[in-house]
Parts: C-alpha cells; structure tokens; sequence
C-alpha cells in the first residue's frame, strides 16, 4: 500500500517540542518528541509490555517513561531501566525507532529500513536559502481520503476551472491541451495558456499590466510530493524553452502528502515566489488564498473518496487523468519491488 524505504514529511519542526506527541502515518502509531538539544526522536508509540501507548507516559532527562510499569527508553527504542526488575531488563524491551530530520522548517521521517535512510535523499528544494526569495508560512490541512486522491487531484491542471473559479482558475485552464513528461522520480503534468488575463489569485500579484502568457507546471515525486509552478510573464515573451523576463512572476507551491491510514491524509504545502522575499502581507494573502483553495479541494476529495469506495457502477478515466494513471503505475511498481526485496531478504 506504501513505499517504506522513502523520506515522508511528519509535520512542520516546530510543532515538536520537549513533550510527547502521538501521530499516525502509514497506518503506524509513532510518539515524536525533542531532547534537550533540540534532537528530534521518534518512536514506535507503544511500550513492549502491554503495548500501551509511549505518549500516555512522560519524558524524564531525554528518555520516554512509560506510564504503566515505568519501562523507560531512550531515543534509540532501547530499555535502560526496568524499575520492577532492576538488573533483569528483558533484551525484547525495544520498540521501533524512526530516523528523522529536520530541513526545510519541515521533520521528515524514514518509514523503511532505518539503516537505509540517507538524508541526501531528501526531497530539495531550491533556492529555499535565496534571499531574493519570499515564502508562504503555509499550513497543514487533515483531509479524510487515500493520499493517492490526493496526488491525482494535484497532477491535474484543468479542475482549477471548476473547482478554483475565484482564485486558480481563468481562461484556458478548461480546454487547453495537456502534455505529460517522465521524469526518474515520477511525472510533470504542464501546459502553457497564452494572451489571457492572469487567474484572479495572481491578478494583484505579478508585476506587470495587461495580458499574460501563463504556464502550470504540475510535477508529482514519489512517495508523494508535488511541486506545481505557477509562471506569469508579460504576452509575447512565454513559451517552451524561452528565457524569464524582468517582471516574469515564479510561484511554486511545495505540497507534501503524507498517509495517515488508507482513509486520510495529512497535507501540508507553502509557496515560494521570485519576488518580495520580506513582505509579510503579501505572504498572509498567498496563504490566506491557498487555504480557501485547498479547503474546496478537501470537499471535493472527500466526497471522491466516499464515492469511489462505495460505486455502484463502474468509473471511467479522461484524457486528463494520464499523468495521474501513470504516476500511479510508477509508484505501484516501486512498491512491488519493494515488497518482493523484502520477501526476499526475510529468513525462511
């Protein structure tokens, strides 16, 4: 059902702290905290004794004490005491330990196989240090549907014209013609729309009057991270291959979709634009604009999920749901070589 040996976002760093928190993802339940350097660590949240959840316990100088019988863990998932046997700790008082990483203002976790994890491996994103550079505080949205969903909603330019009537959308995301690229890490969904108004979401923020040439740009990474730039320059300089122009306006909006179970989904995007890096009403107005946006594509998603799980008569594809059908493939093969690498390697 998921790709394990892979970096998932767990949730943006600050939101873990020196207490414990609970979190599921991929159907396992895994307990995060800090230690005193600031470390992240995470567990499997469940004690080897009676498998009562690590989060129901304390932290007690960087180790997690459980709330039971005081079974106390490091950040490691080794036992180092047992207060009820002192001296005869049981060598299967360990539970899972998860490498994660800070980066990007975001904890990424290693679902797989720990001695697997490089942390080069980690999804880049450019020009996150450029100064030049501005950024959204973005958000984090639960969204109660398969992640997949989610990815396919995301490598599809043309819903924006109905479902983002007031910010996304605009003339030509209805009818213009899609082309789709493989990439080593998944798909690019793109298009390029020439001599329109820009969409209403962007209309206040390029830099430049009149007509545009637009490009969406709708590129999914496995497990399930999608980058969609938005790129708005003046009519007439647009187009495959030409190079930006002064007031040619970038957006790209990172969006990162980690599986809570097979029935929901944690979201968790921001934007990055060429422009303004130090205009903070600017970045409250892109986020304030994409949270309306994402919370329409929550109803719809959900509603999806709902229907497709209980069709009474068969569903049928579009030309437009290419790119999403063969990321699909690609991820479900990677996964198959997975599970099959794994059956390989387990004793017989």
């Amino acid at each position: 059902m998921y790709l394990r040996n892979c970096w998932y976002v767990a949730g943006w760093s600050k939101d873990y702290t020196n207490t414990l928190k609970p979190q599921t993802l991929l159907g396992e339940n895994i307990v995060f905290y800090r230690k005193s350097d600031g470390t992240a660590v995470a567990l499997e949240d469940a004690c080897p004794h009676r498998k009562l959840p690590l989060s129901m316990g304390q932290i007690e100088k960087d180790h997690v004490v459980c709330g039971y019988h005081g079974l106390t863990f490091d950040g490691s998932g080794r036992c180092i005491d047992s207060p009820t046997q002192r001296g005869m700790t049981p060598r299967r008082a360990v539970v899972k330990s998860y490498p994660v990483v800070d980066r990007y203002r975001l904890l990424w976790i290693w679902m797989g196989d720990p001695a697997r994890a490089n942390p080069d491996e980690i999804y880049e994103i450019e020009n996150f240090d450029n100064p030049a550079w501005g950024y959204t505080d973005g958000g984090m949205l639960p969204i109660a549907c398969n992640y997949l969903w989610v990815a396919d909603n995301l490598l599809d330019p043309s819903h924006v014209a109905w479902v983002h009537v007031s910010s996304f959308g605009g003339s030509g995301t209805d009818d213009q013609p899609l082309e789709m690229a493989k990439t080593d890490a998944g798909v690019i969904v793109s298009r390029w729309i020439y001599g329109q108004p820009p969409s209403p979401y962007y209309a206040s923020l390029v830099r430049f009057e009149g007509l545009c040439d637009r490009l969406q740009h709708y590129e999914m990474s496995v497990p399930a991270i999608a980058l969609n730039k938005s790129v708005y320059t003046p009519a007439g300089t647009g187009g495959p291959g030409k190079p930006a122009v002064e007031k040619t306006y970038v957006n790209i909006s990172y969006n990162f979709m980690t599986p809570i179970d097979e029935n929901n989904t944690q979201y968790i995007w921001f934007q990055h634009r060429n422009t303004d890096p130090q205009d903070q009403a600017i970045s409250e107005q892109m986020n304030a604009g994409a949270l309306m946006a994402f919370n329409e594509d929550k109803v719809v998603l959900e509603a999806v999920h709902k229907g497709m799980a209980a069709k009474a008569t068969p569903n049928i594809d579009l030309g437009l749901d290419l790119g999403a059908k063969t990321f699909r493939r690609t991820l479900q093969m990677m996964i198959d070589a997975e599970v099959h690498e794994n059956q390989a390697a387990a004793p017989s």
